[in-house]
Parts: structure tokens; sequence; C-alpha cells
């Protein structure tokens, strides 16, 4: 993919501008209306119950365990017959059964990142980055391990330096096959050594979480089976898991997965930072999605980095800070600490042509294969959120509220930004929370 290559958008309002294109396919987020077919299930049981009394009850029931978990009191089956289900819904141990609902880190439609050509060895500090201050002196992520919960990290790429520990609910390497875990991997954490490009937290350590597959697509038992090994050895693998990026999700509501559910509970409890992309639907809020309407995470809306060009005669040029015009937005609510709680740049810029079509032009991080490339999304925004939090996490911050409290109050531009978008049909219903800002 080359790195000049934009994402077209919407058209803008003005007498000539009534249309509307919606290329949400090109977004790297799950939008609400995609078809949710179950992979299988997954089996709660009350609180206490071991492991093995687990796959026994699965044993009688002729059911196959996919993960049977150590974070919730829950194991994932692959679809049963009605027998099958009935004999466990008989099961005195059992309390829910649900869906286990597909998740995504793109869009279904989008196919994978196709390796492109490395640039020559100089190092470009991405406009995000600048955007979200850094890099400056006083911190770079230095001791703090991230997990980031994806598509999986390019091992081989020359700005990259995961962990050696792993972990993959999918296949048996988490060596990207798609492109998106690389892209968000390097807005974190990309290395300052002289080449491609910089990260918010260049010296952050991380850990590759592999729980969507090649096409982008996962499941809530596979987001489980991730948070699981990050529950199990956040504390003992070197540097120690701190945060947790995210750049996933579905529609949905908190109270429909209730084991998903407690597996984010049970990270918060630890002081965990998790920070989730908050979707790339306009037409929702981010309470109507599936981890970002979560109470115990972080969720980031996006936004222009840059000002952008306009060639439109009916309109000014997008500035920079503006609410990117795919993002899903959403007041946050102090007592039930749902809703976003801060933006980032998802896209380096929007620009205007003639017709007053948008072109979205994408955040350069790195890319599968080596080298970089561009990609717009609040899957772009939420990493450069991750990023500060371990910057924050160096310098002796702990627990998600502090952090939350901190992001909220020290951001640029509270009460005027995100701007709002001039797109047909986008109507900005969060508030000014402002613009993340590293320390």
């Amino acid at each position: 993919m080359e790195e000049s290559q934009r994402f077209p958008g919407r058209i803008l309002q003005g007498r000539l501008c009534t249309a509307v294109v919606i290329l949400s396919a090109l977004l790297t987020f799950a939008v609400a209306g995609n078809a949710q077919v179950p992979r299988g299930l997954i089996v709660i049981f009350q609180p206490g119950t071991t492991q093995a009394a687990r796959a026994d009850s699965a044993q009688r029931a002729a059911a196959v365990v996919r993960f049977n978990y150590s974070i919730v009191d829950a194991i994932a089956i692959d679809a049963v017959d009605a027998n099958a289900l009935a004999i466990l819904q008989q099961d005195r141990s059992v309390i829910a059964i649900v869906p286990d609902w597909p998740i995504y880190g793109v869009a279904p439609q989008l196919p994978p990142i196709l390796p492109g050509p490395s640039p020559s060895g100089t190092q470009t500090i991405p406009a995000g980055v600048k955007r979200v201050g850094v890099p400056r002196p006083s911190s770079d992520g230095a001791g703090i391990g991230i997990a980031i919960i994806d598509t999986g990290i390019d091992f081989g790429h020359r700005d990259l330096a995961p962990a050696a520990q792993w972990f993959t609910a999918v296949g048996t390497s988490c060596q990207d096959d798609h492109g998106h875990g690389t892209h968000v991997t390097g807005i974190v954490a990309a290395l300052d050594n002289g080449v491609d490009v910089i990260g918010v937290a260049p010296k952050s350590k991380p850990y590759c979480v592999k729980v969507l597959d090649r096409t982008g697509a996962g499941s809530d038992s596979n987001v489980i089976a991730g948070l699981d090994w990050v529950f199990r050895n956040h504390a003992i693998v070197s540097p120690t898991i701190r945060g947790v990026n995210m750049s996933l999700g579905r529609s949905g509501t908190p109270d429909d997965d209730p084991a998903l559910r407690t597996a984010f509970r049970r990270l918060y409890d630890l002081g965990i930072v998790v920070v989730v992309a908050a979707g790339n639907d306009s037409s929702v809020e981010v309470s109507q999605q599936v981890p970002a309407g979560y109470p115990e995470v972080l969720a980031i809306a996006a936004t222009t980095a840059a000002s952008g060009q306009n060639s439109c005669l009916f309109s000014t040029a997008i500035r920079a800070d503006t609410a990117s015009y795919f993002t899903t937005d959403g007041h946050y609510d102090r007592n039930t600490r749902i809703g976003v709680t801060i933006s980032a740049p998802g896209e380096e810029q929007e620009d205007t042509n003639l017709a007053c079509l948008v072109s979205s032009l994408g955040i350069l991080s790195t890319q599968l294969g080596g080298g970089t490339t561009r990609m717009s999304g609040t899957s772009m925004a939420a990493p450069h959120v991750t990023g500060i939090v371990a910057r924050l996490m160096q310098s002796g911050m702990s627990g998600v509220e502090n952090v939350r409290g901190f992001l909220r109050s020290s951001a640029d531009r509270i009460g005027i930004a995100p701007l709002d978008s001039p797109t047909t049909g986008y109507t900005f219903d969060g508030e000014r929370e402002g613009i993340a800002r590293a320390p």
C-alpha cells in the first residue's frame, strides 16, 4: 500500500453537496450493521467452579472446549446441537449461556494490508505523534509493558521490538498476517532508531496478543482468552504489563456478554489500563459499542491531526482537531464512567476536492513486511493514548481512574476540541473533552 493512499469519506455539506458517500469498509474498525453470527457459545459457571469441573460439564454434553479460562468462571465451546445445549442448561453449576459474538479490529470487507517497499533510512515523526506532544525528554515509556490485543505484530519489522513472550488465540503464531496490529503497535512503540517512524512511547515494550485472524475477525471468546493471558502473566513478565491497547470492537450492550465484561473488570481491579477504540460509526453512541461502552476502559474517539486542503467552493478547509467524520462519540458521564474519555488523532487530515468529496489521509505507522503505511480510524486514535499511558506509568502514576483523570484534566483545548465535523449527516453529540496530551 502506498504511503500516499487516501481513504474516501463523505461529501461535505453545501448547496451542491447533498449526497452522502460512506465507504466505511475502508475504515479500520467494525461498524454497526455487520452480520452477527456467533461462532459458538460461552458457558458461565457458578463462582468457584474449578476448571476441571467445567471441563467435565462440557464432556457430559459432548461439547468441544476452545478455552477454559482463569480470569472468569467460564468456558468457550464450539456450537452444539439442541440436545447438548439442554444438558448444559440443566447443569446446576451453569448460570448462563451466551452467544460467542464476532468482534473485529477491521471492517470485514477490508482486505489484508499487503507489504510495501521500505522508505529510505530516515525517521519521520508522524503528525499524530506530534499532535499529542511527542517527542519530549520527560518520558518515553521505558520499563512499561503494553499488551497489543489485535491481529498480531510483525516480529521482523526493523522499527519494532516486541517482547519474546506472546499469546495467540488464532493458530500457533503471533506473527501478524493482516497488518492492523503492526500499524497499531508502531503508533504506541515504534523505536527511536533513525528509520521509519517514532511512536508515542518508543521505549515501552509491546507484548503481542493475537485474537484476530488474517481477515481482522475474532470473537468474544478470543478476546477473553487474550485478557486471560494478560491476567495470568502481567506480573511475571519483564517489564510488567501495565496497559492494554484494544483497537477492536462490535456493536452491543454492556450486559450482553457477562464473561467478557467480568474479564475487563478483573484487569481494572488490578490497575491495568485498557485503552479501546470508540468505533467508526458516527450514527451510534459509545454506549452501544463493546468493549468501548464499558466503564472499566478508556474509550478514545478520533480527530484530525492537521488541517486539510480544500478545493470545494462551498466550504473551508477542515481544521486540525476536527472530529473525524467516521468517529463514534458520546458524552462522558462521570457517574457511570461511560462515554468518550478523550480524543486523539485517528487520521492525519481530511481534504476536500472540487466535487466537495472528503478524503482521509491516514496516520503514518509501521507496515507488515517493513516500512510504513497509512491507516485511518479510531483504531489509530487509541494507540496514541496508550502510548501516553505508558509514559504516565513510567513517571509513577498508577490506577485506572488516576490515569483517566489526568488525561482529561491535562488535555489540550478543553472545551473547544473536538471541533464540529462539516460532513453531511454528522452531528457531534459528545463533549469538548480536548485532545490527549503527553506528559
